[in-house]
């Protein structure tokens, strides 16, 4: 039999590995993923993968928005474990996110970190510093944005003594 002060320490430990354990997107969005492929497999054929579920991470480069439609253009970065953008990982190239919901500027800010689950529709060819270039395009099913500063919330923080936390 467990006593009360085990199921305490066993609730406790359960609780921090499911914190622990956060990721970007839903347990059902994650199951809806039909495309396993690399970034640049998406990029060089997005004709193969249209209609496809994707998830993708990356950067805010760029944010359109209107009150019916808004776009965002990210600088794809490669994901962790925990479905977040490697700030210092390589990068794929560009891909732009589009919905027919506002997302409001100040909210999903040029620099910001994201994480989407999102459906392949198709690529565009637009300029960038007069170089062609063909961005993969998908429609937002689920984003997740990312803190600036690195930390997901809660933050929990256990010690012994004197110390700093920054």
């Amino acid at each position: 039999m467990v006593s009360i002060r085990s199921g305490i320490i066993i609730f406790i430990c359960l609780t921090l590995l499911a914190i622990g354990c956060a990721t970007g997107v839903s347990r059902q969005g994650r199951s809806r993923i039909t495309f396993h492929g690399s970034f640049s497999d998406l990029q060089r054929n997005p004709d193969e993968h249209i209609g496809k579920i994707f998830l993708l991470g990356g950067k805010i480069l760029e944010i359109t928005a209107s009150p019916a439609f808004s776009e965002i253009t990210v600088l794809h970065l490669t994901l962790s474990r925990q479905e977040r953008p490697l700030e210092n990982g390589p990068s794929g190239g560009r891909y732009l996110l589009q919905s027919n919901q506002f997302l409001d500027p100040e909210i999903y800010k040029k620099g910001m970190s994201l994480t989407v689950l999102g459906r392949l529709t198709g690529a565009e060819i637009r300029a960038i510093n007069g170089f062609n270039y063909k961005y993969p395009t998908g429609e937002i099913l689920e984003i997740k944005l990312w803190p600036l500063n690195g930390r997901t919330s809660p933050n929990i923080h256990f010690g012994i003594g004197i110390g700093t936390w920054f």
